[in-house]
């Protein structure tokens, strides 16, 4: 996953169309607090800052440690548009105890009870490599 930086309060806008698949609350301590998971079906970049894939690619977002009352109103099933807002970053007191950002994390298997690894082990890294694209295909070449 991909962690972004930013005040409480900043919302956090569609990559692309979609629909709501998931709204939770991890909230062990160092979590990702409320969470909200899409789910989309769109040409991703072959490569970072890349040309587009000839096909769809169907995959999930995961939207960590953000504010509980800019989730609460999303359903499952929700739809959405492209640069619509989904969500504000929560404040440290709200979301799993850290300094107001959004973890962003891919993934093409639909994840389970909300959630999904936000560090693997080494041995683990080829795996999660091929469940978990690189978010930087939706965020852009950041780095």
């Amino acid at each position: 996953g991909l962690d972004l930086g930013g005040p409480a309060g900043t919302p956090i806008h569609a990559f692309a169309p979609g629909a709501v698949s998931c709204i939770t609350v991890n909230d062990e301590d160092g979590s990702y607090g409320p969470t909200l998971i899409t789910k989309h079906a769109v040409r991703l970049p072959i490569t970072v800052g890349g040309p587009l894939a000839e096909a769809a690619t169907e995959f999930w977002v995961l939207y960590g440690h953000l504010s509980w009352d800019s989730i609460a109103h999303w359903s499952p099933g929700d739809t959405f548009g492209s640069g619509e807002v989904l969500a504000t970053m929560g404040e440290e007191h709200e979301n799993g105890g850290w300094p107001p950002h959004v973890h962003v994390q891919l993934s093409l298997h639909e994840p389970e009870n909300g959630d999904l690894p936000g560090v693997v082990k080494a041995e683990d890294r080829e795996a999660a490599l091929a469940l978990y694209p690189d978010p930087r295909l939706i965020c852009g070449p950041l780095y």
